[in-house]
């Protein structure tokens, strides 16, 4: 990890930057505290086929109205 002051991450952004692509974290610092962080960016997620997900959702039997709670009971007691 690199720790740098504002003034040196505004002159060398560029260079903080390309750090952060290869997976380094950079922490900005003000008068020796640190105010922000420079880290890589997450890969985008690919987006939820809800279609799949309710069809799932439908093989899930259904729970009992007091199937929680009777479930619950017994492991306690």
């Amino acid at each position: 990890m690199t720790t740098v002051n504002i003034a040196t991450a505004k002159a060398h952004l560029s260079e903080l930057v390309a750090k952060a692509e290869q997976g380094e974290t950079i922490d900005i610092e003000r008068h020796g505290k640190p105010v922000a962080r420079l880290v890589p960016a997450e890969e985008p997620r690919d987006p939820i086929d809800f279609d799949w997900l309710e069809s799932v959702l439908r093989q899930v039997p259904a729970t009992e109205p007091d199937g929680t709670r009777r479930l619950r009971e017994e492991v306690r007691y």
